[in-house]
């Protein structure tokens, strides 16, 4: 029982932390946008927003005011307190000015540096969005700044105002803070051109193709086929002249169809096969119909000539030899 009572306070103790631990979440405690000039740094702070410049001054003649406040109001166009719950009430207007944001991250009530800061503007038109980190130190001071030429060129196209939210999370349970916090309206300068952006290429589904193949290629002219068969057909005396002055004999065939007459009827067979695959493919055969054909007539002239012209080769040997007699 001592012990159970002693470890109660520190249980108790523990389970709060946790329970705080798990109920907090990132903010922030102030955030001040100011719209000022180029080159300027800074400007007059005030709870309220907006104010004017010419409304600060009828107050700065009531009231007792350094020279500096002077200065930094006189350099700083319009300021704004933001809120962490509701967005302003009307459009911060950017012209040509710089808008500056100062803040100070905070997780539950701790100042503290985030690690991830973001200031994320975004059409609501078209959906498109691009983000601006925040510089922030090691106690949660930060500050970002942005010009309408930071922005990308689709945004200067649109007409509703930009909406403008602010992000701040980091590692562990803390709950991250994501809130729209203003919207900015663009003022643009009517005499500089617009530039008009093409849309980028998205990948997705294309329109159907439809393939239109080529015509099958038609035979050559009449009379180009014509004149290549008379060429051929004056090379038909050479060829006999060529047979007659290399000993070509009629009067073998009979013996070498008798020695060998499945290979030669193949041989001879074959060729002119040969010829006529040639023709069908020259009138009608396309070259798919054609090459196995070709192979096919190819491999049996191949194999039977090979056997009949050494058949013929032997009976010509033995010829010129003669019988031998045994002596």
């Amino acid at each position: 029982m001592r012990i159970l009572r002693s470890l109660s306070p520190s249980l108790l103790i523990a389970g709060a932390a946790i329970v705080n631990a798990a109920s907090s979440s990132w903010g922030f405690s102030e955030a001040i946008v100011s719209v000022h000039g180029k080159g300027v740094g800074g400007g007059f702070k005030d709870k309220s927003a907006p104010i004017t410049i010419s409304e600060s001054l009828r107050g700065f003649r009531s009231a007792s005011a350094t020279g500096l406040d002077i200065f930094n109001l006189l350099t700083c166009c319009l300021l704004f307190r933001l809120s962490d719950h509701a967005p302003l009430s009307k459009p911060i207007v950017l012209g040509s000015d710089d808008l500056k944001i100062v803040l100070t991250a905070v997780e539950g009530k701790t100042p503290k540096r985030p690690h991830q800061a973001l200031l994320l503007v975004k059409d609501v038109e078209t959906g498109l969005e691009t983000s601006f980190p925040f510089t922030v130190k090691d106690n949660g001071k930060g500050k970002v700044n942005l010009a309408q030429k930071d922005l990308p060129p689709q945004f200067l196209a649109t007409t509703k105002p930009l909406q403008v939210t602010l992000l701040l999370g980091s590692f562990g349970p803390s709950a991250a803070f994501s809130n729209h916090v203003f919207n900015l309206d663009l003022a643009l300068d009517p005499s500089v051109p617009i530039s008009t952006v093409e849309n980028p290429l998205r990948y997705g589904k294309l329109k159907e193709i439809h393939h239109i193949f080529r015509s099958d290629p038609k035979s050559p002219p009449v009379i180009i086929t014509l004149i290549f068969l008379a060429a051929a057909t004056a090379c038909l005396p050479a060829l006999f002249i060529s047979w007659l002055s290399l000993g070509a004999n009629i009067d073998h065939l009979s013996n070498a169809l008798k020695s060998s007459p499945i290979s030669h009827i193949l041989f001879f067979g074959s060729i002119l096969a040969l010829e006529g695959i040639f023709f069908l493919y020259y009138t009608t055969w396309n070259l798919l119909q054609t090459l196995p054909a070709v192979a096919a007539v190819g491999l049996i002239s191949f194999l039977s000539g090979s056997r009949a012209l050494t058949e013929t080769a032997i009976t010509r040997t033995s010829k010129r030899n003669g019988p031998q007699v045994e002596g």
